[in-house]
């Protein structure tokens, strides 16, 4: 898989990723459980056209939660404990299957970690502009008149 080989966890609490050339400081987390969202992150929201960094991005918030709250930190170490331990040998991040790692998803999908993943993504990850033109947005439209002169009927994916 190519997300778990690409991305390793460095001694200072940072995940590097050599084959995109991008890094990302962990301060609440531990590095494995942020590899571990990000992962989750791609699994609920698939889009094999976003990078992995976009990914990592829209995750950063729950590092920034859980260093800002004791009880929002608990909350993800103890998921994504109970998610690697559902996994098995390998935890989440070694399971190499899509497909299997949504099946585990499935399983958890009414915890309070995974909702908590799930709706903030909705967030994160689709209000970063720098993905927009992959989905064909444009942005916002009222500063430039509206939708019906700019952009109304041309959606060609839809």
């Amino acid at each position: 898989m190519a997300f778990a080989a690409a991305v390793a966890v460095s001694s200072g609490g940072a995940l590097i990723s050599a084959t995109e050339a991008w890094g990302l400081e962990v301060k609440g987390l531990q590095p494995e459980t942020m590899k571990t969202l990000i992962l989750m992150s791609r699994d609920i929201y698939p889009h094999d056209r976003i990078a992995d960094r976009y990914y990592a991005i829209a995750a950063k918030p729950f590092d920034e939660k859980a260093a800002a709250d004791p009880a929002q930190k608990e909350m993800f170490e103890k998921g994504v404990a109970e998610l690697n331990a559902l996994a098995g040998p390998g935890g989440y991040v070694g399971t190499g299957w899509e497909a299997d790692r949504v099946a585990l998803l499935n399983k958890i999908s009414g915890t309070p970690m995974f909702e908590t993943v799930r709706s903030t993504l909705v967030v994160s990850l689709y209000n970063q502009q720098e993905i927009w033109p992959i989905f064909g947005y444009e942005g916002e439209s009222y500063s430039k008149g509206g939708y019906i002169h700019r952009g109304f009927d041309d959606l060609d994916w839809l």
